[in-house]
């Protein structure tokens, strides 16, 4: 008797006839079961017979794939994939209407089934389906159930698509370009032409005189063949050889889809799709969503060739666009009409535009990738978003503090970032359905989506208090700001700026911290006893660090009626945390100010209380209301006797935590800012590990630098990255 595992128990059926329940020995051939099963009905002619599945695709059975049969199974006998290709072959060219469309119906569904395809296609079968469209006498169910045969026979790959006829593709194409055609045959011609357009390098040429930009937008509101259109444009887009790819036309609904530069920029195509597609009345099933995220990767890959391409230093085309970023950020008109002062003058700008060559910064983009398309986005920047680009420029050339954040430099490096997150130049995923609304809302989203990064680039320098030595930390938070932002699908650019408002360095600072301690291994009963153990001396650490930070001092502005006439004034805390010292500055000070140069001081034993926000006098004030919102949340106040006040703006985020914390501090207060429940949780998670670490005896790895924030003589420094 055969081992178990062999025998497989199913049930057969016949038309008008019980089924038969047997089992199936799985060593026996496959020819011999059919004997046995016609014998079983007192069939004759088993070798006209073959088994199929019931439900499902009804495949047949054959020897290669009899493997894939389960207990329980319920089959089907049924004529053979030869006979049956024989008679439908017959019944489709007969002059009977209604069994040549009953015929045509078996077909299309049967055509499926790789066994049958074979057969059918060694009686040139598709040489039959393709006249009997050439002829154009089949219309409505019938001529959709002809292309659906078609396509299915095509797609097993026996045949080459190169035999396809030119008269079979004018033919296809004629119904994509009718007005009036039934949705089932304009779904099957446009996917037909997908096919010929991936399979054939020939047929691609012959697809695409006949198919135009504005032959396929007329499909797009239509949601029943929107899918099947969108797929079209990008086997075209994507078979598109690259020197057409980049041509530009005088009218784009006329160009022809060879000839397509920037398909999703076209303001028609991609408001078409927006509308009718991304915000249409119907939710995106994942063949859309994965042929949109085609379009969108064959998009962003026209960029590859300037992302490609080196900047020549001896263009002078090329370096009149780096000259005239300098026009617009210095206002070049007033040059000076010597050669040499011109050209210690230009340096002088390329220094402060943050350039990393000064002298000739044409060889900051000779660097692939970004190449040369870094230049087209600073361009952008400085043309269509202008007091964005000089505001960016000049409040960092002003500055003397070692914290400027260089333009230049920073988006070349970012412009090579936005192309790794947006794998700019790679061929789209099979199955990835990763596409992002917002680039679809606007003509030029790439370069919008650039303006809106450098900006926050600039942002989270400034959060960071960073310097040049913090470049590569800081473009490590920003691409974790943009990735997070992006990964929550923003639907629009603007959707997209809220995003990252909500992602400043403190969130990303806390979302590490939190996913960090989110892990099992730091909720055990064990890890949160050692946390409460060390959590006294870390916030003494801390506290320490506040305080001496204090010590040091800060320049704070002086806000008055009139801001253009501002000035400066200084504060710190005496070595002994007895008095705090300050003093007006005529200008902002390069390092300490010596305590005899800050002729006021307040006791700390005076000191009553420490109030921010809308607390504070001077935002009390009237003048006060006009303050934006980003001054009132900088804003604090210390109250002393006898009702006195001494009112603080502090510079930035970062020293507005430090401040108030140091003189909670300094009061034996709490310290409560969002900088010390990072630092808290950070510092803890450190200590931590190393605890751990030095209780197994492992080797404990070489920590990365911690970001300096200022130049610093206090005991203890971190990394506030």
């Amino acid at each position: 008797m055969p081992p178990h595992s062999d025998i497989v128990k199913v049930a057969i059926e016949w038309p008008g006839a019980n089924a038969q329940l047997i089992e199936i020995d799985q060593k026996k051939p496959l020819s011999s079961i059919i004997r046995e099963v016609c014998d079983g009905w007192s069939l004759s002619g088993s070798e006209q017979f073959a088994l199929r599945y019931a439900d499902g695709p009804q495949l047949y059975i054959t020897e290669q794939s009899r493997s894939e049969m389960k207990n329980g199974t319920i089959l089907r006998l049924a004529i053979s994939p030869a006979r049956a290709a024989r008679q439908l072959l017959d019944r489709i060219q007969s002059h009977g209407i209604d069994a040549r469309l009953e015929a045509l119906k078996e077909l299309a569904k049967l055509s499926a089934d790789p066994t049958f395809a074979t057969e059918f296609i060694n009686m040139e079968g598709i040489g039959t389906l393709a006249r009997l469209v050439e002829s154009g006498t089949h219309f409505g169910e019938m001529l959709a159930f002809t292309l659906t045969a078609f396509l299915e026979l095509m797609d097993h790959g026996i045949v080459s698509w190169d035999l396809i006829s030119l008269s079979f593709i004018k033919q296809i194409a004629g119904y994509v370009n009718q007005p009036m055609v039934d949705v089932s045959i304009l779904q099957r011609s446009l996917a037909i032409l997908e096919s010929m357009v991936l399979n054939s390098h020939s047929l691609y040429h012959r697809v695409a005189q006949d198919i135009t930009v504005g032959q396929l937008i007329g499909h797009l509101s239509n949601q029943e063949i929107q899918t099947y259109a969108i797929a079209l444009i990008n086997a075209l887009f994507l078979k598109a050889p690259e020197d057409r790819r980049q041509e530009e036309h005088n009218n784009p609904l006329d160009q022809r889809l060879t000839e397509m530069a920037s398909t999703l920029a076209q303001k028609h195509l991609r408001s078409i799709i927006l509308n009718h597609v991304i915000r249409g009345n119907r939710p995106i099933k994942a063949e859309m969503a994965h042929q949109l995220y085609v379009l969108q990767v064959l998009t962003f890959n026209l960029l590859e060739e300037r992302m490609m391409t080196k900047m020549d230093p001896s263009d002078q085309a090329q370096r009149d666009i780096i000259f005239e970023l300098r026009r617009i950020a210095f206002d070049g008109e007033n040059d000076p009409s010597g050669t040499e002062k011109r050209k210690a003058m230009y340096t002088k700008d390329y220094k402060m535009l943050g350039f990393t060559n000064h002298v000739n910064p044409a060889m900051d983009f000779t660097q692939t990738p970004p190449g040369m398309l870094a230049l087209d986005n600073m361009l952008y920047l400085a043309k269509l978003h202008q007091d964005t680009y000089i505001r960016i420029v000049l409040e960092n050339s002003s500055r003397e503090d070692k914290h400027e954040c260089p333009f230049g430099r920073c988006a070349i490096e970012l412009t090579r970032m936005l192309c790794e997150i947006l794998q700019v130049g790679e061929l789209p995923n099979e199955g990835c359905n990763d596409y992002h609304p917002m680039f679809f809302t606007h003509d030029r989203a790439w370069e919008e989506f650039f303006c809106v990064c450098i900006q926050l680039l600039n942002k989270t320098w400034k959060e960071m208090r960073a310097t040049a030595e913090d470049f590569n930390k800081v473009m490590q938070v920003v691409r974790e700001q943009i990735t997070r932002a992006l990964a929550m699908k923003p639907s629009s650019l603007d959707h997209l700026k809220g995003k990252l408002r909500g992602l400043s360095y403190s969130e990303i600072l806390r979302l590490r911290q939190s996913e960090r301690m989110s892990q099992d291994d730091f909720q055990s009963p064990p890890i949160i006893e050692l946390r409460e153990r060390i959590q006294p001396e870390i916030l003494e650490l801390i506290k320490q660090q506040r305080l001496n930070r204090l010590c040091e001092g800060s320049c704070f502005r002086k806000l008055g009626n009139r801001r253009r006439q501002e000035k400066f004034w200084f504060c710190r805390l005496s070595l002994n945390h007895k008095v705090l010292h300050y003093g007006d500055l005529d200008e902002s000070p390069q390092g300490e100010v010596p305590l005899e140069l800050l002729t006021d001081k307040i006791p700390v034993s005076d000191i009553k209380s420490v109030v921010t926000g809308k607390d504070c006098p001077h935002m009390k004030e009237k003048s006060a209301l006009k303050q934006n919102k980003e001054v009132l949340e900088l804003a604090f106040s210390v109250l002393y006797d006898p009702d006195e006040n001494l009112n603080f703006v502090a510079p930035n985020k970062y020293e507005y935590c430090v401040w108030t914390d140091g003189l909670c501090a300094l009061l034996g207060r709490e310290m409560g800012s969002d900088l010390t429940h990072s630092d808290l949780d950070t510092l803890i998670s450190m200590e931590m590990k190393l605890r751990l670490l030095d209780l197994e005896n492992i080797a404990i790895p070489e920590a990365p630098p911690p970001v300096p924030k200022e130049p610093s003589t206090y005991n203890f420094t971190y990394n506030y990255g």
